[in-house]
C-alpha cells in the first residue's frame, strides 16, 4: 500500500497540477475525457488499473480515461494541490485518512443522489456499504480493506520449540525474544518506529481493552473517555516497547512500511504485523520460500480478544469535476463485478464483494487467517477508528513523534498516554 517504488519518467511528469498524455489507455478521443489520479503507485498495480480502464473504455466508447500516476511518496501532496486548485482531476484515489480533511475543505463530491438507485449496492459486503455511507454522505466507494494479521516464519517458530505462532501479545513478546539473534542478523519482530508508528501502537492498546472499546469510535471506551486514559493502556505500551527493546532490530526505531516489509520478506525478522497486501510481496521474495512462512490472526489481548481496526481506500470524485456523470460510471464499473474482484485479488485486499466468501482464493493459504478472523467476530471485533476526522494527519504526526521520543528515552509511556488522552478529549469536545 505504501511501497516507495520508482516509477516511469512519464509518471514523474504527472506531478504537475495540469497534466496530459501520460495515461490514456486507448479511448477514441471523440467523446468525454476524464482524468483519474492514483496515489498508491507501483508499476504492477498501475498495470492492473490500466487494464481495468481499457475494459471500461470498451464498454463505454464515448468516454476516455486518462490515468495519472505520481510517485507514491509525492502523490498525496500532488493530489491535494490538484483538488485545491480545482483543476486536473475528476476521479481520485481516496484514502480513509484523507477523505475527511478533503471533504472539510469542500474538495470532494457527494455521490449519494447519483448512486441512490445503483443496483451495485446489493453486491457489496456490509463493511463496503458502511464505509461508503458515512455521515449521510457518499464521498468514496471502497475498493478494498486493509486488516491486520501476523506474518510469521514457520521454520523459525518450529526450530525454537514453539507449537505454533503467537496467539496473544504476551506470546509474541516471548517468541520474539526467543528468536532474536542479533549476532546472526536474525531478529524477532519487525517493529514500526517510523512513519505511522501510532497505527500499530494503538492496535495493541485496543487489544488490551478490547471488551470495553466503543466499536463506533475505537479511540473511546463504551463507558466514556478515551482508551488512552485506562490503566491497561499503560501496560499495553510497556509490553509493546519491550518488544522493541528485546525482540526487534535496533534500526527499526526508524522503520516505516517499506522497511518493515523488507525486514520480513528479506529474511531478517520472524514476525510482521501488517495488511494482507503484503502477501503478494512476500510471495515474490527470493529470500524466503512459500514453505518458510504463513499468516496467523492478529494477536489478542489479556481478555483473549482483539480489535480489528479496519482501514480502507477507494475511489472518489472531485467537487470541481465537470464530468461527474462519466466519473460516476467509472466508479460504478470499478466497484462491481469482475473489475472489483480483479483489483482486490491482484492487490491482496480484503474484498468488497459478497461473492468473495465463496471464492477458494480467499479461504486457502495465507488468506485462511482472514477467514478465521471473519468467522470469529466475538474474538476479533470489528471497530471503526476515527480516521476520517479533519485532524487525523495532525494526530498521526503528533503520535509518531511521541513514540520516537519514548524509543529514544526522552518520554515515558505514562506521559505519552496522558498527552494522547488530553489531545483526543479536547479535539472531540471542540468538534461535537
Amino acid at each position: 500500500m505504501r511501497n516507495k517504488l520508482r516509477f516511469t519518467a512519464a509518471a514523474a511528469t504527472a506531478t504537475a497540477l495540469v497534466l496530459s498524455g501520460c495515461g490514456s489507455s486507448g479511448g477514441s478521443g471523440d467523446g468525454t475525457t476524464i482524468t483519474m489520479v492514483e496515489t498508491l503507485t507501483n508499476p504492477g498495480r498501475t498495470q492492473v488499473i490500466r487494464q481495468l480502464i481499457s475494459d471500461f473504455e470498451k464498454a463505454h466508447p464515448d468516454i476516455e480515461v486518462e490515468l495519472i500516476s505520481p510517485p507514491t511518496n509525492q502523490a498525496d501532496q500532488k493530489l491535494q494541490q490538484m483538488l485545491q486548485s480545482g483543476r486536473g482531476v475528476d476521479v481520485f484515489e481516496a484514502k480513509d485518512t484523507k477523505v475527511g480533511p478533503y471533504a472539510a475543505n469542500g474538495w470532494v463530491y457527494d455521490m449519494t443522489s447519483d448512486l441512490e438507485s445503483w443496483d451495485g449496492w446489493d453486491e457489496l459486503t456490509e463493511n463496503a456499504v458502511t464505509y461508503s455511507k458515512q455521515d449521510g454522505k457518499t464521498n468514496y466507494i471502497p475498493y478494498g480493506f486493509y486488516g491486520l494479521s501476523l506474518f510469521y516464519r514457520t521454520d523459525r517458530v518450529q526450530e525454537a520449540g514453539f507449537s505454533g505462532p503467537p496467539a496473544s501479545w504476551p506470546d509474541l513478546l516471548e517468541q520474539a525474544q526467543a528468536l532474536n539473534k542479533p549476532d546472526e542478523n536474525q531478529f524477532g519482530y519487525a517493529f514500526r518506529g517510523g512513519t505511522n508508528a501510532q497505527g500499530n501502537a494503538v492496535a495493541v492498546i485496543e487489544a488490551y481493552l478490547a471488551e470495553d472499546v466503543d466499536t463506533e469510535n475505537a479511540f473511546l471506551l463504551k463507558s466514556g473517555g478515551t482508551i488512552f486514559a485506562d490503566p491497561r493502556a499503560k501496560q499495553a505500551m510497556d509490553d509493546y516497547f519491550q518488544l522493541f527493546a528485546k525482540g526487534s532490530p535496533p534500526s527499526s526505531v526508524a522503520w516505516g512500511y517499506p522497511e518493515m516489509v523488507q525486514g520480513f520478506s528479506g529474511g531478517s525478522t520472524a514476525f510482521l504485523l501488517q495488511d494482507p497486501e503484503v502477501i503478494a510481496t512476500v510471495r515474490g521474495s527470493d529470500a524466503i520460500t512459500e514453505e518458510q512462512w504463513s499468516v496467523a490472526p492478529m494477536p489478542v489481548g489479556p481478555s483473549g480478544k482483539a480489535i480489528q481496526p479496519i482501514a480502507s481506500a477507494g475511489w472518489g470524485i472531485a467537487e470541481s469535476s465537470e464530468q461527474k456523470p462519466e466519473a460516476i460510471e467509472l466508479i460504478k464499473f470499478l466497484s462491481s463485478g469482475d473489475a472489483a474482484t480483479t483489483f482486490d485479488k491482484e492487490n491482496s485486499l480484503v474484498p468488497i464483494l459478497r461473492t468473495a466468501q465463496e471464492d477458494e482464493f480467499y479461504s486457502t493459504g495465507p488468506w485462511a487467517a482472514y477467514v478465521e478472523m471473519t468467522n470469529a467476530p466475538e474474538t476479533y471485533i470489528n471497530a471503526v477508528q476515527p480516521r476520517g476526522v479533519a485532524w487525523w494527519t495532525e494526530w498521526e504526526q503528533k503520535a509518531d513523534s511521541d513514540i520516537q521520543r519514548v524509543l529514544v528515552g526522552d518520554l515515558n509511556t505514562a506521559d505519552m498516554l496522558a498527552g494522547w488522552d488530553e489531545y483526543w478529549t479536547t479535539k472531540l469536545a471542540e468538534n461535537k
